[in-house]
Protein backbone atom coordinates (compact mmCIF):
# COMPACT_ATOMS: atom_id res chain seq x y z
CA UNK A 1 0.00 0.00 0.00
CA UNK A 2 2.92 2.34 0.63
CA UNK A 3 3.88 2.66 -3.02
CA UNK A 4 0.54 4.33 -3.72
CA UNK A 5 1.77 7.52 -2.10
CA UNK A 6 5.20 7.91 -3.64
CA UNK A 7 4.60 10.15 -6.67
CA UNK A 8 2.23 10.35 -9.56
CA UNK A 9 5.05 10.15 -12.05
CA UNK A 10 6.43 7.08 -10.26
CA UNK A 11 3.07 5.38 -10.72
CA UNK A 12 2.85 6.14 -14.43
CA UNK A 13 4.81 4.43 -17.18
CA UNK A 14 7.21 1.54 -17.00
CA UNK A 15 10.41 1.29 -14.96
CA UNK A 16 12.61 2.46 -17.84
CA UNK A 17 10.54 5.62 -18.28
CA UNK A 18 10.69 6.38 -14.57
CA UNK A 19 14.45 5.89 -14.56
CA UNK A 20 14.82 8.18 -17.58
CA UNK A 21 12.81 10.93 -15.90
CA UNK A 22 14.93 10.63 -12.78
CA UNK A 23 18.16 10.71 -14.78
CA UNK A 24 17.00 13.86 -16.57
CA UNK A 25 16.40 15.62 -13.26
CA UNK A 26 19.86 14.64 -12.00
CA UNK A 27 21.42 15.91 -15.23
CA UNK A 28 19.61 19.23 -14.97
CA UNK A 29 20.84 19.59 -11.42
CA UNK A 30 24.42 18.84 -12.48
CA UNK A 31 24.28 21.42 -15.27
CA UNK A 32 23.04 24.06 -12.86
CA UNK A 33 25.78 23.31 -10.33
CA UNK A 34 28.75 23.20 -12.69
CA UNK A 35 28.75 24.40 -16.26
CA UNK A 36 31.96 26.35 -16.80
CA UNK A 37 34.65 24.75 -18.99
CA UNK A 38 37.91 23.40 -17.66
CA UNK A 39 40.80 25.72 -18.44
CA UNK A 40 43.77 24.42 -20.42
CA UNK A 41 45.98 25.16 -17.43
CA UNK A 42 43.87 22.87 -15.27
CA UNK A 43 43.94 19.98 -17.74
CA UNK A 44 47.68 20.40 -18.12
CA UNK A 45 48.26 20.21 -14.38
CA UNK A 46 46.01 17.17 -14.13
CA UNK A 47 48.07 15.45 -16.83
CA UNK A 48 51.28 16.38 -15.04
CA UNK A 49 49.95 14.96 -11.77
CA UNK A 50 49.12 11.73 -13.58
CA UNK A 51 52.56 11.57 -15.20
CA UNK A 52 51.18 12.05 -18.70
CA UNK A 53 52.55 13.96 -21.67
CA UNK A 54 50.96 17.39 -21.18
CA UNK A 55 51.90 18.46 -24.69
CA UNK A 56 49.46 16.10 -26.44
CA UNK A 57 46.28 16.54 -24.47
CA UNK A 58 42.74 16.24 -25.77
CA UNK A 59 39.90 17.22 -23.45
CA UNK A 60 36.23 16.88 -24.31
CA UNK A 61 33.03 17.01 -22.23
CA UNK A 62 31.10 13.77 -21.74
CA UNK A 63 27.96 12.74 -19.94
CA UNK A 64 28.61 11.36 -16.50
CA UNK A 65 28.59 12.72 -12.96
CA UNK A 66 25.35 13.98 -11.45
CA UNK A 67 26.93 16.82 -9.44
CA UNK A 68 30.10 17.61 -11.36
CA UNK A 69 31.52 18.50 -14.72
CA UNK A 70 32.53 15.37 -16.66
CA UNK A 71 35.33 15.09 -19.19
CA UNK A 72 37.47 12.63 -21.11
CA UNK A 73 41.17 13.47 -20.96
CA UNK A 74 43.44 11.81 -23.53
CA UNK A 75 47.18 11.84 -24.02
CA UNK A 76 48.85 9.42 -26.42
CA UNK A 77 47.36 6.04 -25.44
CA UNK A 78 46.17 7.17 -22.01
CA UNK A 79 42.53 8.01 -21.17
CA UNK A 80 40.88 9.13 -17.95
CA UNK A 81 37.46 10.19 -16.81
CA UNK A 82 37.76 13.57 -15.11
CA UNK A 83 35.22 15.03 -12.72
CA UNK A 84 35.48 18.70 -11.78
CA UNK A 85 33.81 20.93 -9.21
CA UNK A 86 34.62 24.31 -7.72
CA UNK A 87 37.36 24.20 -5.10
CA UNK A 88 34.78 24.94 -2.40
CA UNK A 89 33.14 21.58 -3.21
CA UNK A 90 36.38 19.58 -3.04
CA UNK A 91 35.07 17.50 -0.14
CA UNK A 92 32.50 15.93 -2.50
CA UNK A 93 35.18 14.54 -4.77
CA UNK A 94 37.27 13.42 -1.81
CA UNK A 95 34.26 11.52 -0.48
CA UNK A 96 33.77 9.88 -3.86
CA UNK A 97 37.44 8.91 -3.96
CA UNK A 98 37.10 7.34 -0.53
CA UNK A 99 33.91 5.50 -1.47
CA UNK A 100 35.41 4.04 -4.63
CA UNK A 101 38.42 2.87 -2.63
CA UNK A 102 36.12 1.07 -0.19
CA UNK A 103 34.23 -0.64 -3.02
CA UNK A 104 37.53 -1.76 -4.54
CA UNK A 105 38.84 -2.99 -1.19
CA UNK A 106 35.79 -5.21 -0.75
CA UNK A 107 36.71 -7.14 -3.90
CA UNK A 108 33.01 -7.79 -4.47
CA UNK A 109 32.19 -5.59 -7.44
CA UNK A 110 34.07 -3.75 -10.19
CA UNK A 111 34.42 0.01 -9.87
CA UNK A 112 36.63 2.58 -11.63
CA UNK A 113 40.15 2.86 -10.27
CA UNK A 114 41.17 6.24 -8.87
CA UNK A 115 44.12 7.78 -10.73
CA UNK A 116 44.40 11.01 -8.78
CA UNK A 117 42.66 13.86 -6.99
CA UNK A 118 43.64 17.49 -6.49
CA UNK A 119 42.87 21.19 -6.77
CA UNK A 120 44.13 23.71 -9.31
CA UNK A 121 43.23 27.34 -8.67
CA UNK A 122 39.43 27.39 -8.22
CA UNK A 123 38.83 23.88 -9.63
CA UNK A 124 39.02 20.53 -7.84
CA UNK A 125 39.33 17.39 -9.90
CA UNK A 126 39.09 13.62 -9.61
CA UNK A 127 40.71 11.41 -12.26
CA UNK A 128 39.23 7.94 -12.70
CA UNK A 129 39.94 4.97 -14.92
CA UNK A 130 38.18 5.36 -18.26
CA UNK A 131 35.81 2.43 -18.79
CA UNK A 132 33.85 1.72 -21.96
CA UNK A 133 30.44 1.05 -20.45
CA UNK A 134 27.11 -0.12 -21.78
CA UNK A 135 23.68 -0.64 -20.27
CA UNK A 136 23.10 -3.67 -18.10
CA UNK A 137 21.16 -6.54 -19.69
CA UNK A 138 19.44 -9.53 -18.09
CA UNK A 139 22.60 -11.55 -17.37
CA UNK A 140 24.37 -8.36 -16.29
CA UNK A 141 21.59 -7.51 -13.84
CA UNK A 142 21.70 -11.03 -12.42
CA UNK A 143 25.48 -10.86 -12.01
CA UNK A 144 25.16 -7.48 -10.26
CA UNK A 145 22.56 -8.92 -7.88
CA UNK A 146 24.94 -11.69 -6.87
CA UNK A 147 27.89 -9.32 -6.54
CA UNK A 148 25.88 -6.89 -4.42
CA UNK A 149 25.32 -9.80 -2.02
CA UNK A 150 29.07 -10.16 -1.70
CA UNK A 151 29.49 -6.44 -1.09
CA UNK A 152 26.91 -6.64 1.68
CA UNK A 153 28.83 -9.51 3.33
CA UNK A 154 31.62 -7.00 3.97
CA UNK A 155 30.81 -6.09 7.57
CA UNK A 156 31.70 -3.67 10.36
CA UNK A 157 31.00 -3.45 14.09
CA UNK A 158 28.88 -0.30 13.85
CA UNK A 159 26.59 1.50 11.42
CA UNK A 160 27.88 4.64 9.71
CA UNK A 161 31.48 5.36 8.80
CA UNK A 162 34.61 6.99 10.17
CA UNK A 163 33.76 10.16 8.28
CA UNK A 164 30.77 11.98 6.83
CA UNK A 165 30.22 12.02 3.07
CA UNK A 166 27.48 13.01 0.63
CA UNK A 167 24.27 11.67 -0.83
CA UNK A 168 24.10 13.61 -4.09
CA UNK A 169 24.98 17.15 -3.02
CA UNK A 170 23.58 16.73 0.50
CA UNK A 171 25.83 16.07 3.47
CA UNK A 172 25.38 12.53 4.78
CA UNK A 173 26.26 12.25 8.48
CA UNK A 174 27.82 8.91 9.36
CA UNK A 175 28.42 8.99 13.12
CA UNK A 176 29.28 5.42 14.05
CA UNK A 177 26.37 3.94 16.00
CA UNK A 178 25.78 0.44 17.36
CA UNK A 179 21.96 0.55 17.22
CA UNK A 180 20.30 0.52 13.79
CA UNK A 181 17.09 2.23 14.89
CA UNK A 182 19.05 5.10 16.43
CA UNK A 183 21.20 5.48 13.33
CA UNK A 184 18.21 5.35 10.96
CA UNK A 185 16.15 7.97 12.74
CA UNK A 186 18.92 10.28 13.91
CA UNK A 187 21.39 10.28 11.03
CA UNK A 188 19.19 9.35 8.08
CA UNK A 189 15.47 10.19 8.31
CA UNK A 190 15.79 12.66 11.19
CA UNK A 191 18.64 14.55 9.56
CA UNK A 192 16.79 14.87 6.25
CA UNK A 193 13.56 15.91 7.99
CA UNK A 194 15.35 18.60 10.02
CA UNK A 195 16.93 19.89 6.84
CA UNK A 196 13.59 19.96 5.06
CA UNK A 197 11.91 21.67 8.03
CA UNK A 198 14.42 24.52 7.69
CA UNK A 199 13.29 25.04 4.08
CA UNK A 200 9.63 24.04 3.95
CA UNK A 201 6.75 24.58 6.33
CA UNK A 202 4.84 21.56 7.60
CA UNK A 203 7.80 19.35 8.49
CA UNK A 204 9.51 18.94 11.84
CA UNK A 205 10.83 16.75 14.63
CA UNK A 206 7.31 15.51 15.33
CA UNK A 207 7.47 13.66 12.01
CA UNK A 208 10.64 11.89 13.07
CA UNK A 209 9.11 10.91 16.40
CA UNK A 210 5.95 9.56 14.75
CA UNK A 211 7.94 7.56 12.21
CA UNK A 212 10.24 6.11 14.86
CA UNK A 213 7.29 5.09 17.03
CA UNK A 214 5.68 3.34 14.06
CA UNK A 215 8.96 1.58 13.23
CA UNK A 216 9.50 0.39 16.79
CA UNK A 217 5.95 -0.89 17.02
CA UNK A 218 6.42 -3.01 13.88
CA UNK A 219 10.10 -3.94 14.00
CA UNK A 220 11.13 -3.89 17.66
CA UNK A 221 13.05 -7.15 17.28
CA UNK A 222 14.71 -6.30 13.97
CA UNK A 223 18.51 -6.03 14.39
CA UNK A 224 20.40 -6.11 11.07
CA UNK A 225 24.16 -6.42 10.88
CA UNK A 226 26.12 -3.46 9.46
CA UNK A 227 26.83 -4.19 5.77
CA UNK A 228 28.94 -2.12 3.40
CA UNK A 229 26.48 -0.30 1.13
CA UNK A 230 26.89 1.48 -2.16
CA UNK A 231 24.47 4.01 -0.70
CA UNK A 232 23.11 5.65 -3.88
CA UNK A 233 22.15 2.67 -6.01
CA UNK A 234 19.93 4.16 -8.71
CA UNK A 235 20.10 2.99 -12.31
CA UNK A 236 22.43 5.77 -13.42
CA UNK A 237 25.17 4.53 -11.06
CA UNK A 238 25.39 1.02 -12.49
CA UNK A 239 26.47 -0.29 -15.89
CA UNK A 240 28.59 -3.07 -17.33
CA UNK A 241 31.68 -3.57 -19.44
CA UNK A 242 31.24 -4.84 -22.96
CA UNK A 243 32.17 -8.31 -21.75
CA UNK A 244 29.26 -8.32 -19.30
CA UNK A 245 31.03 -7.47 -16.03
CA UNK A 246 28.88 -5.15 -13.85
CA UNK A 247 30.38 -1.85 -12.68
CA UNK A 248 29.25 0.43 -9.84
CA UNK A 249 30.28 4.07 -9.42
CA UNK A 250 29.29 7.36 -7.72
CA UNK A 251 28.89 5.72 -4.29
CA UNK A 252 27.69 7.18 -1.00
CA UNK A 253 29.27 4.36 0.99
CA UNK A 254 28.59 3.60 4.62
CA UNK A 255 27.65 0.61 6.75
CA UNK A 256 23.91 0.06 7.08
CA UNK A 257 21.08 -2.40 6.60
CA UNK A 258 21.63 -4.21 3.31
CA UNK A 259 17.95 -3.71 2.49
CA UNK A 260 18.66 0.01 1.97
CA UNK A 261 20.54 -0.55 -1.31
CA UNK A 262 17.70 -2.66 -2.65
CA UNK A 263 15.14 -0.05 -1.63
CA UNK A 264 16.95 2.66 -3.59
CA UNK A 265 17.31 0.33 -6.58
CA UNK A 266 13.55 -0.20 -6.49
CA UNK A 267 12.56 3.45 -6.01
CA UNK A 268 13.17 5.08 -9.39
CA UNK A 269 13.33 2.05 -11.67
CA UNK A 270 16.19 1.09 -13.94
CA UNK A 271 16.86 -2.34 -12.43
CA UNK A 272 15.59 -5.51 -14.10
CA UNK A 273 13.71 -8.17 -12.15
CA UNK A 274 16.71 -10.44 -12.74
CA UNK A 275 18.72 -8.22 -10.37
CA UNK A 276 16.33 -8.63 -7.44
CA UNK A 277 15.72 -12.33 -8.10
CA UNK A 278 19.45 -13.11 -8.25
CA UNK A 279 20.06 -11.27 -4.98
CA UNK A 280 17.19 -13.08 -3.25
CA UNK A 281 18.39 -16.46 -4.51
CA UNK A 282 21.89 -15.78 -3.17
CA UNK A 283 20.85 -14.23 0.16
CA UNK A 284 17.12 -14.05 1.02
CA UNK A 285 15.94 -10.99 2.94
CA UNK A 286 14.58 -11.21 6.45
CA UNK A 287 10.79 -11.45 6.93
CA UNK A 288 9.12 -8.06 6.92
CA UNK A 289 11.38 -6.51 4.29
CA UNK A 290 8.38 -5.39 2.20
CA UNK A 291 7.17 -3.25 5.12
CA UNK A 292 10.61 -1.84 5.93
CA UNK A 293 11.36 -0.88 2.34
CA UNK A 294 9.14 2.26 2.29
CA UNK A 295 11.02 3.66 5.33
CA UNK A 296 14.28 3.25 3.43
CA UNK A 297 12.81 4.76 0.27
CA UNK A 298 11.67 7.76 2.31
CA UNK A 299 15.29 8.70 3.00
CA UNK A 300 15.92 9.21 -0.71
CA UNK A 301 12.59 10.93 -1.31
CA UNK A 302 13.41 13.40 1.47
CA UNK A 303 16.84 13.99 -0.01
CA UNK A 304 15.25 14.77 -3.36
CA UNK A 305 12.76 17.06 -1.65
CA UNK A 306 15.72 18.93 -0.16
CA UNK A 307 17.62 19.04 -3.46
CA UNK A 308 14.81 19.62 -5.96
CA UNK A 309 11.66 20.56 -4.06
CA UNK A 310 8.49 20.29 -6.15
CA UNK A 311 6.56 17.03 -6.19
CA UNK A 312 9.19 15.32 -4.03
CA UNK A 313 7.99 17.47 -1.11
CA UNK A 314 4.35 16.42 -1.41
CA UNK A 315 5.35 12.78 -2.04
CA UNK A 316 7.44 12.81 1.13
CA UNK A 317 4.57 14.28 3.11
CA UNK A 318 2.16 11.59 1.93
CA UNK A 319 4.56 8.76 2.64
CA UNK A 320 5.39 10.10 6.12
CA UNK A 321 1.70 10.29 7.00
CA UNK A 322 0.96 6.80 5.72
CA UNK A 323 3.96 5.16 7.42
CA UNK A 324 3.23 6.83 10.76
CA UNK A 325 -0.54 6.24 10.70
Amino acid sequence: MYLACTLRFLRSGDRAQRAARYALRRFQFAYAMFEKPVKNQVSGEIAEALGWNAGKLQLQPVSGGSIAGSWQLRSDNDRAFIKTVSASQNSMLDAERDGLARLAQSGAVRSPSVFGHGTVDDTSWLALEWLDLCQLNGPGFAALGRQLCELHRYRAETFGLEKDNFIGATTQPNKQTADWTEFLFKYRLGFQLDLLASRKRGFGQDDTARLQAAWQQRFSDYAPQPSLLHGDLWGGNAAMLTGGQPVLFDPATHYGDRECDLAMADLFGGFDRDFFDAYAAQWPLEPGWQDRRPFYKLYHLLNHANLFGGHYVSASRRLIDELSA
